[in-house]
């Protein structure tokens, strides 16, 4: 079956082909329409099959992910949304956690509510956190509260909201079938569908995000399949989910805050996929694209895993100045430093890079499409670390003498060489990104030095090296087809469905018999999800994990729990905590120990993946030579002439020294002073990083 992978980014729409039948892969790059994201996706998908030879109708699956619900959320360009909310607690998103991320800062700003206090109605209801009814709904309060948030308000969805429905959702299931109702075309979301968890400012704000997205979502997709029906697709459509599992239409517009950082996950499920590939145990997942550059932990081939996420923040990246969600995520750190980063000088007379960016409308000075503002691109052009007339494999020439102008012009009140200003915004760039990867890492108990580093997006690869050399990391994979990574990732993602029940119970307590019982709910569930896609129960994995701590303490940790009958899971529970405990601790107590919550994940057969083809050729590294160019290497004497490579004419073995630049289409390889490149069998450069 051909299929085909599609990331929609800021600044570039990737797309990557693998054609099972032939054992070859085709991928294409262009710039994102952010005014209309699906036109970029339908005239690609055009294009990618015309390069390939194929007719899109031959196209049996797609895959795809977007950046469509977290640019609405730091955008503001959402629905308006209603809320229900239990009485007493209209004020709860004002509230927040009463936490400072900032002590010193007297001007301090927090992320605005995403639903208006005007548009939140109190309704006369109370479940305990037992799930039992302390006060009945009542109707006549919703039916009054509707009236005004639709007809006087014109609010597009409602998100119900009332207190403890994660553990009895009566009230809830009650309210919307009211709704349903009256305003059949509502969107509606309730707190105990989107995400039943326990603490309700991350729950009521998770359901209004997906409330404020809904709509928008809907729309989208409704174009985008009108748009394939159009060009002649007659296969399957899956998004990709934040978790990093795949998510039909049908699952996306029910539950669009799954699709938070959705690009960005494939990427890391291809990092992953390398860890195996190379045998490395733990991978620090790098991608730099046109807007950000994310960061994630890859332990055992499997990527690290959160259910907490900021977004839209209000101060830079700065934890605690965001919206606060409860969703399943890939754990990633992402700042504000892509290609298409701005750069500016600050109130100090510091350069700064981002994490404004020119995106893809205008995008950076050099694309001539209207960019004024200096960005990291335009000084990497500087640096001769692009060609000019091979970016994009020549599709898309670069205006070196505009970037060398806007150089210019932010050097001169600094009182440097343009060369200088260029080498300042590449290193501050790198340093921004270590900080934040050093920071990632160290809270996590992570030791980049003795893991390896994946490289890819357009940036990635340029800035890969001298990142690696900061963190003293030792090796450095580059991956054939780096630029459109993310894109193959979306192609390494399994169906997946992940429930997630806050169920707060001592270990001393527990029945085992219902406690079996109850995981096997939660299985059938997350498993309808894989159903409705057409995958049958024998070719669904389930995976039962536990959130887990000591009575009292307010933090808890996970572990995974193995297949047996219940009596002996139960007795062996105490000892798993034990060991996850002190492997992170490196202390246990003799205390109480509960169960805090439920996780089932259910997901179904792992794709297979192609090597990039294309990428080989039959000499050694001279043979791949394609010439030289100045470009500025400090540790190697300043700007010098540096051996410039063709990545696709270069064979299995050979090895590459630094300084030297190695190119391919969509992104180019940077090797500094010292490090050494070995080309493997599929296409991938392993670089051994010199020490500094």
């Amino acid at each position: 079956m051909l299929r085909l992978g599609i990331d929609i980014g800021g600044t570039f729409t990737d797309f990557a082909l693998i054609d099972g039948a032939q054992e070859r892969t085709v991928v294409h790059k262009r710039l994102t329409t952010p005014d209309e994201p699906s036109r970029a996706v339908i005239d690609g998908i055009s294009a990618i099959a015309a390069e390939a030879g194929i007719a899109v109708g031959d196209i049996g699956e797609i895959v795809h992910g977007t950046t469509l619900v977290t640019n609405a959320l730091i955008e503001r360009r959402g629905a308006k949304v209603g809320m229900l909310v239990t009485e007493g607690f209209r004020d709860t998103f004002d509230i927040g956690q009463e936490q400072r991320y900032d002590l010193y800062d007297l001007r301090l700003r927090f992320a605005e509510p995403l639903i208006a206090r005007r548009h939140r109605m109190e309704i006369k209801e109370r479940i305990s956190h037992t799930g039992a009814v302390l006060t009945p709904l009542d109707e006549a309060a919703v039916e009054e509260a509707l009236t005004t948030l639709v007809e006087t308000e014109a609010c597009e969805a409602i998100a119900v909201c009332y207190l403890h429905a994660y553990r009895n959702p009566a009230h809830e299931e009650a309210t919307r079938a009211l709704i349903a109702a009256r305003y059949p075309d509502l969107f509606v979301s309730t707190s105990s569908g989107v995400f039943p968890y326990a603490r309700e400012l991350e729950r009521w704000t998770t359901t209004a995000a997906n409330a404020y997205a809904q709509p928008m979502v809907d729309r989208y997709l409704a174009r985008l399949l009108d748009g394939l029906t159009g060009i002649g697709f007659a296969g399957s459509l899956a998004i990709i989910g934040s978790g990093g599992g795949l998510l039909s239409p049908e699952t996306a517009r029910r539950y669009p805050v799954r699709l938070l950082e959705s690009g960005p996950a494939a990427g890391v499920l291809m990092a992953a996929r390398l860890s195996d590939v190379h045998g490395t145990e733990s991978l620090l997942s790098f991608d730099l694209g046109g807007t950000t550059a994310k960061g994630a932990l890859v332990r055992g081939g499997k990527p690290a895993k959160a259910y907490t996420f900021e977004a839209a923040h209000t101060y830079k990246h700065m934890s605690g100045s965001g919206l606060k969600l409860q969703i399943p995520v890939i754990d990633m750190v992402e700042i504000g430093a892509g290609g298409g980063s701005i750069v500016r000088v600050d109130a100090l007379g510091l350069l700064r890079v981002g994490p404004e960016s020119a995106g893809a409308a205008p995008g950076p000075v050099a694309y001539a499409r209207g960019g004024k503002a200096l960005t990291l691109t335009d000084a990497n052009l500087a640096l001769g670390y692009l060609d000019p007339d091979y970016f994009l494999g020549g599709t898309m020439p670069l205006d070196a003498a505009a970037a060398e102008r806007a150089l210019a012009a932010v050097a001169k009140p600094l009182d440097l060489e343009p060369l200088r200003a260029a080498w300042g915004i590449h290193d501050i760039a790198n340093e921004d990104i270590a900080r934040a990867f050093r920071m990632h890492a160290t809270e996590r108990g992570f030791d980049y030095r003795r893991s390896g580093m994946a490289a890819f997006g357009g940036g990635g690869p340029i800035h890969a090296a001298r990142i690696a050399r900061k963190l003293k990391v030792p090796h450095v994979i580059f991956p054939a087809g780096a630029g459109v990574m993310s894109a193959f990732g979306m192609l390494a993602g399994e169906v997946q469905f992940e429930v997630i029940r806050s169920e707060s119970v001592r270990l001393d307590a527990l029945e085992p018999d219902a406690f079996a019982a109850r995981l096997a709910e939660l299985a059938d569930e997350a498993s309808a999800y894989l159903r409705a896609s057409g995958l049958s129960d024998e070719e669904i994995r389930v995976e039962r994990r536990l959130d887990m701590r000591y009575s009292g303490q307010g933090y808890d940790i996970e572990i995974v729990l193995p297949d047996g009958p219940a009596d002996t899971l139960v007795a062996a529970l105490p000892g798993l905590f034990a060991e996850a405990y002190g492997r992170i601790f490196e202390v246990t107590l003799a205390e109480p120990i509960e169960i805090v919550s439920l996780k089932v994940e259910a997901s179904g057969p792992r794709p297979a993946t192609l090597a990039v083809s294309g990428y080989g050729g039959d000499g050694d590294a001279e043979a791949a030579l394609k010439g030289s160019r100045l470009a500025y290497f400090p540790t190697a004497g300043g700007l010098i002439e540096t051996p410039v490579y063709d990545r696709y004419r270069l064979a299995p073995g050979s090895d590459i020294m630094g300084p030297a630049l190695i190119e391919e289409r969509e992104s180019t390889v940077l090797l500094d002073s010292g490090d050494v490149g070995l080309v493997t069998p599929s296409g991938d450069i392993v670089a051994m990083i010199a020490s500094s």
